[in-house]
């Protein structure tokens, strides 16, 4: 499936998009070690679903190559905008998703929070290490998705499973006949026109295009990796016959829960173990969406779990019964990881509600729908301004002093529309010390990940985590149109130690902001806003 694989400590050159890591573990972006590698940003007519357009693309492909890396390897990857289609966005940026970047704010990719966006026939040169991470995450900008894995060579889980390779990760996404901008100027529900699992689907109406096959072997336990990619609807993914036992939920290992069904939310990873110990056969993958008017029917929503010497096609099996419905709630890390703080709501040192509504398609966050910036937030932060009011996006920016536990509460009121929102954090990972679907609270031991639904009409989906990590974190539903139309804030964190990651940035960063007109390399000052107009995600 993912052919332009790139791997850890090799110099690895491909036809499309390439990047490395090296097996050094080093903070030091001006080190010597292996030269970077690209991962072209391109454009490209493809037909995943039998209906062809011009996307955006890392190296051609969809989705992109897998980067793949062992822990502890630092990242070496150099982002080359070789966009043309001037139907699609022309300026881009690539954010790693779920990495924490320790230290290494100024390489999360997020354009203007860390970076301005990188225009056409440039590079940005990314270099950070995922330190002590290990797990399921991804890569993305406008329209292009990929799959990053970081494995470990010591899994604690490694004896429940057999297989973990490019073939046992399924990425789940939605596709649109129509182009981004056109998409972004709907204010209100955008449906897609089919789900791609693996990077191949069907529409309805549409040909008999191919549909993904992943092949096992009975008696074998498969890792299957599974990555949301969508930019809109959540899955309730399943495979027929089979249970999936639940050992990680973004970057995290867990204890093992056992389900027969899984929703999966744009952003969620899962790794789930599922044993091939029914009868050889073909059997549906089945992956439909949130959105109204679902449907199996000519393989809509689906791929194929094909056993080997299983024929050549389509299953016949039927989905369900469903007996063991996921509930979050019951997730708990592998090692134990207590919640920061007093054990009880509203007394960590700093309490934050984030009460998102919708006005005529607009997202509020406290009533603030938020605005790129004319000048990245993390080169506001180090020109010196001294207030939060002095940073912009004015009323979307939140300060949070350092090494401090920070309570964050995110009350669904009903009017926030288009839920289930998925709501990401960079930077952190964070305990979810109260899921969706319950006023019980778990200042226990309750299941840490970076990207969380917020529920339904009632709920009160409320995390924690330590300021432990500086630098400007965009906090946002993951809902592409829903974070394009204003729902988002950034997190200003630990202000008053922007020292180590300033020491961390190589000449070249600020020099690349500088030729933009954004940075006074100099006197480290913001400069001009106005080489950038592109109001990308």
């Amino acid at each position: 499936m993912f052919p332009n694989t790139i791997l850890a400590g090799g110099l690895l050159a491909l036809s499309h998009a390439v990047s490395v890591v090296s097996s050094k573990f080093d903070y030091d972006v001006s080190s010597s070690g292996p030269p970077p590698f690209e991962l072209a940003v391109v454009n490209k007519v493809i037909a995943p679903d039998g209906f062809a357009r011009s996307a955006t693309l890392a190296g051609g492909t969809f989705p992109g190559p897998l980067i793949k890396a062992q822990k502890n390897d630092t990242f070496s990857i150099n982002v080359v905008n070789r966009l043309h289609d001037k139907n699609m966005p022309l300026a881009t940026s690539v954010h790693w998703h779920g990495i924490q970047q320790k230290k290494t704010n100024w390489a999360d990719g997020a354009s203007f929070i860390t970076q301005c966006p990188i225009p056409q026939n440039r590079s940005f040169l990314h270099k950070f290490s995922a330190h002590d991470q290990t797990g399921t995450f991804w890569f993305y900008c406008d329209g292009l998705r990929g799959p990053l894995v970081i494995y470990d060579p010591e899994d604690p889980h490694q004896g429940l499973y057999d297989i973990d390779d490019e073939s046992t990760i399924i990425t789940l996404s939605d596709w649109y006949h129509d182009p981004t901008p056109k998409l972004n100027k709907i204010f209100g529900p955008v449906t897609s026109n089919s789900t791609l699992i693996n990077g191949l689907g069907r529409y309805r109406g549409g040909p008999k295009s191919p549909l993904s096959v992943i092949n096992v072997e009975w008696g074998k336990r498969y890792r299957f990796r599974i990555i949301g990619l969508s930019c809109d609807p959540s899955y309730n993914f399943t495979i027929d016959g089979h249970t999936m036992t639940i050992i990680e939920a973004d970057g995290i290992e867990t204890m093992p829960e056992t389900v027969d069904s899984l929703p999966v939310l744009a952003g969620q990873r899962y790794s789930v173990v599922v044993v091939a110990n029914q009868l050889v056969d073909n059997y549906w993958i089945r992956a439909p969406t949130n959105q109204p008017n679902q449907t199996f029917e000519g393989g809509l929503n689906q791929a194929i779990l094909r056993y080997n010497g299983a024929p050549d096609e389509d299953p016949t099996s039927t989905p369900g019964p469903y007996i063991l419905p996921f509930n979050e709630g019951r997730l708990a890390p592998l090692l134990s990881m207590p919640v920061p703080g007093f054990p009880e709501i509203g007394k960590a040192d700093v309490n934050i509600n984030l009460l998102a509504t919708t006005v005529n398609g607009v997202f509020r966050v406290n009533n603030v729908s938020y605005h790129n910036p004319p000048t990245p937030v993390l080169l506001q932060m180090l020109s010196g301004a001294q207030h939060p009011s002095d940073l912009l996006p004015s009323g979307s920016v939140y300060e949070l002093p350092a090494n401090k536990v920070v309570e964050i509460a995110f009350p669904n009121t009903g009017l926030a529309l288009g839920g289930p929102h998925p709501i990401h954090l960079h930077g952190h990972t964070f305990a979810v010390v109260r899921t969706s679907g319950s006023n019980t609270t778990n200042f226990v031991n309750p299941i840490r990940r970076d990207t969380v639904t917020m529920g339904s009409t009632g709920d009160n989906v409320t995390i924690r985590f330590v300021t432990d990590n500086s630098g400007p974190w965009f906090l946002h539903c993951h809902i592409d149109f829903h974070l394009n139309h204003g729902f988002a804030v950034v997190m200003a964190e630990a202000r008053d130690k922007i020292a180590a990651v300033k020491a961390s940035i190589p000449e070249s960063w600020a020099s690349f902001q500088a030729r933009l007109g954004f940075f006074n390399t100099t006197t480290s000052r913001p400069g001009s806003s106005n080489a950038i107009t592109h109001d990308l995600q």
